[in-house]
Formats: structure tokens, sequence, C-alpha cells
């Protein structure tokens, strides 16, 4: 593949592209050397895979890179897309795990929050009320940041691309139960810091 994609100026956190297509059909082209179908795949979940890399990475050349390093990664392994998953999810994990590549070459002594956490169960009822009632998506934003990376990522994948505990998981490379934790933990940090703004 000699012409390097490009990727979005900047793209919006928080939005979400609706429509749905054949991925596994797209993937199986790809896998056949089209680049037709690469090109649509891109156009489809690029603004998906790109808000999921800055909010790791907090930078936009650094995001627009491991966009191209993803999708490099779809073209040359396409074929190996088993359906165990869904394809968003395989995606995804592809892009966490060349998130991760990043920071550590931006900073090689970083600690970065992969260890596993005690398993605490979260009633997930609740969490998306905090975020859907709140209406100043400044705030929310403003509040989502203050929380760790871990705690960031979970909100993300679970709320704002709207996977499941289960498809979070696979994409970080986690149990279940740890992602419960951190979903729990963000949630209650992210209560507190509404709380806090709202009263001021």
């Amino acid at each position: 593949m000699e012409t390097e994609i490009q990727s979005p100026a900047m793209a919006n956190v928080f939005v979400l592209p609706t429509r749905k297509e054949d991925a596994v059909g797209l993937l199986a082209s790809i896998a056949d050397g089209s680049e037709t179908a690469l090109a649509e795949f891109y156009r489809l979940y690029q603004s998906r895979i790109y808000s999921f890399i800055i909010g790791r990475v907090h930078n936009a050349a650094d995001a627009a890179d491991v966009l191209n390093e993803v999708m490099l990664e779809v073209w040359r392994h396409a074929a190996a897309f088993q359906g165990r998953s869904r394809v968003l999810t395989w995606v995804l994990g592809i892009a966490h795990h060349k998130s991760i590549d990043c920071l550590r070459r931006r900073s090689p002594h970083l600690e970065l929050e992969d260890g596993v956490e005690e398993n605490m169960e979260d009633e997930r009822d609740g969490a998306p009320e905090i975020l859907a009632k709140q209406q100043d998506a400044t705030l929310l934003r403003f509040c989502v940041e203050k929380l760790s990376g871990s705690q960031r990522e979970v909100v993300h994948l679970a709320f704002f691309q709207e996977l499941s505990y289960a498809e979070v998981a696979t994409i970080l490379a986690c149990p279940e139960g740890t992602v419960k934790t951190r979903m729990f933990h963000a949630k209650q940090k992210l209560k507190d810091c509404l709380v806090r703004a709202n009263a001021g």
C-alpha cells in the first residue's frame, strides 16, 4: 500500500458515526488486496478509531500517526480476523496496542495503568444517567479528563463508543471484572466532579 491514509485534522471525541456496513465483507475484500475496500473501511471507522486514540495519546499529530499505523495493520492482517468479536472491537484492540506503543516511544519510562485491579461489581444503571443528564458538554469533557487514563478508556468505550463491558475487556485485554472496577471508580469521580462544578 503506497499511499498513506490521511487522518482528520481534528475529530470530535463524542460524535459517533451511525451508518452500519458489512464490515466483515470489507475485511475479506481488504485481505484480497482491495484498496477500494480499505478506503471504504477507513471512511466508516476513522472517526471512532481516531477519537479513541486521541483520548489515549492527547496529541493530534501522534493520533494521526497511530491512526495510519492501525490502518496499515488492517491492510496487512485483515485475513487474521476470525469473527470472534465485532469488527469494531477487533480494530479498537489494534488501536489500543498501537496507542500504548506510541506512549512508550514518547516516554520510555512511563508507568502505564495496565495492572489487574481489585474486582468490584458496578451497577451500570446510573452511570449512563450521570452522563445523559449533564447538559454542559464542556463541563462533562472537563470531568472526564480528570479521570485516570484507564478510567477514561472504559468510560469512552462503554458510553461514547457504546460497547459492552465484555467488548471493552476484549479491546483492553483485561478481565471484565477489571473493567467493572475501573467503571465503578470512574463513576464515583464523575459524580463528585459534576456535583462540585454544578454547586459552584
